[in-house]
C-alpha cells in the first residue's frame, strides 16, 4: 500500500533520525534535504527506500559521523581527496562545490575522492553544477553486481556515471547506471511484485527475464547496452580508482557491506569558453529541435535527461510524496 507523505513531514523525520544518531546539526539538515528532495524528484530507490539502510550503515560504522574529506594531493586543475568514511552526499557535495572552485580558477576542475560511500542520487550533483553554470561529468564504483559479459559471477560494478548541462533555469541532467536496471529499481520491482518493463538479467536457468526477483537472486544483472555497457562499467571503475588513489571494485567488494568507494567529479565553467556568449542558445536550439522528433506511440512523451523528474517535482509537491506504507513503518521505527 502506498501512502503520500508531505515533504515537511519527511524533512523532519529525517533530521530528527540523523540528528539522534549523531549527526550534527549542520550535517543532519543537508542529508535531510538531499533524501528528501531525492524522493520529490521521484528517485525513491534513493531516497526515503535507501534511508534506513543508510542509518544501518551508520551504526555498523561503514558511515563515519565525524568523517571530513581531506586533501591529499593537488596538482594544478586536479586534486584527491580522502573522504574519511564520512556521509557520502556530504562528501559528494563537498567534491563538487571544489571542482566548481577549480572551474573558476583554470577553467576545468577534477576532483578524485576515495573511501567515501554512497553518494545516493548522483544527478544531485550534477544538477547542482549545472546550475552553478558548468557542465559536469562524474562517476562512481560499487561494489561487484553484475557479470561482464559472457560471464556468469558478478565481477563490475554497476558504476553509475552523470552528465549534465545548464538549461536555461534548469538542467539536463542524465544519470545513469552500467546495469539496464538499478540494484534500487529491482528491489522495489521484488518487492512490488511487479514484471520490469524491459529485460533486466538472467534467472537461474540463464534465460533472460523482467522478474526482479530471479535476477537478484542470480546476481546476474544485465549490463546496459550489453557488452558495451560491461565495457564502460571496466574502465569507470578503473578512471575512479586510478583517479581517486582509492579503491577498485574488486577490494571494495571484500567487504560486507558496500563503502570506501573512489568517484570522480568533473566542472568545466561554460563561462571560461570562448563561445560563452552562444552557449545558451544553442542549447535551446538543440532541444527545441529534438522535442520535433515524431512519436512511436499516439501518447508518448519525448522528454530530455531530467525532464521527467521536473514533472514528479511539481505532482510530489502537490500531493505529497507517495511512499511504500512498510518502508515508512521501518523508518518511523528506526
Amino acid at each position: 500500500m502506498t501512502i503520500r507523505i508531505t515533504r515537511s513531514e519527511m524533512y523532519e523525520k529525517f533530521f530528527s533520525i540523523l540528528q539522534k544518531n549523531g549527526f550534527n546539526r549542520n550535517k543532519a539538515e543537508i542529508l535531510a534535504n538531499i533524501f528528501t528532495d531525492n524522493s520529490i524528484d521521484g528517485v525513491y530507490t534513493h531516497g526515503v527506500n535507501r534511508f534506513a539502510r543508510f542509518i544501518l550503515y551508520v551504526n555498523e560504522k561503514c558511515i563515519d559521523i565525524n568523517g571530513e574529506p581531506e586533501l591529499k594531493h593537488s596538482t594544478g586543475a586536479f586534486e584527491q581527496w580522502d573522504g574519511n568514511l564520512g556521509a557520502g552526499p556530504l562528501n559528494a557535495l563537498h567534491s563538487t562545490n571544489r571542482s566548481i572552485e577549480l572551474s573558476r580558477q583554470f577553467g576545468i576542475g577534477c576532483v578524485g575522492l576515495a573511501n567515501t560511500n554512497h553518494w545516493m542520487r548522483g544527478g544531485t550533483y550534477g544538477g547542482h553544477a549545472a546550475k552553478n553554470g558548468c557542465a559536469f561529468i562524474g562517476w562512481t564504483n560499487t561494489l561487484a553486481l553484475m557479470p561482464t559479459w559472457n560471464a556468469i559471477n558478478p565481477k563490475l560494478g554497476n558504476n553509475p556515471i552523470v552528465f549534465a548541462s545548464p538549461y536555461n533555469d534548469e538542467a539536463i541532467v542524465l544519470d545513469m547506471a552500467m546495469s539496464q536496471f538499478s540494484v534500487g529499481k529491482l528491489e522495489t520491482g521484488k518487492r512490488r511484485n511487479q514484471e520490469l518493463s524491459h529485460y533486466g538479467g538472467y534467472d537461474e536457468n540463464g534465460t533472460m527475464t523482467k522478474d526482479a526477483a530471479a535476477i537478484l537472486k542470480t546476481k546476474r544483472i544485465l549490463p546496459m547496452g550489453l557488452w558495451k555497457g560491461a565495457g564502460l562499467a571496466l574502465l569507470i571503475d578503473i578512471l575512479a580508482t586510478v583517479f581517486s588513489s582509492g579503491l577498485s571494485t574488486e577490494e571494495i567488494n571484500k567487504f560486507k557491506y558496500e563503502h570506501s568507494l573512489s568517484q570522480v567529479f568533473i566542472s568545466i565553467d561554460l563561462s571560461r569558453l570562448g563561445n560563452a556568449s552562444t552557449i545558451k542558445q544553442t542549447i535551446n536550439n538543440i532541444i527545441a529541435d529534438y522535442k520535433t522528433s515524431i512519436p512511436e506511440f499516439e501518447n508518448a512523451e519525448i522528454l530530455y535527461p531530467g525532464e521527467r523528474v521536473l514533472n514528479t517535482r511539481n505532482e510530489n509537491r502537490k500531493n505529497g510524496i507517495p511512499v511504500d506504507e512498510e518502508i515508512w513503518n521501518e523508518i518511523q521505527n528506526l
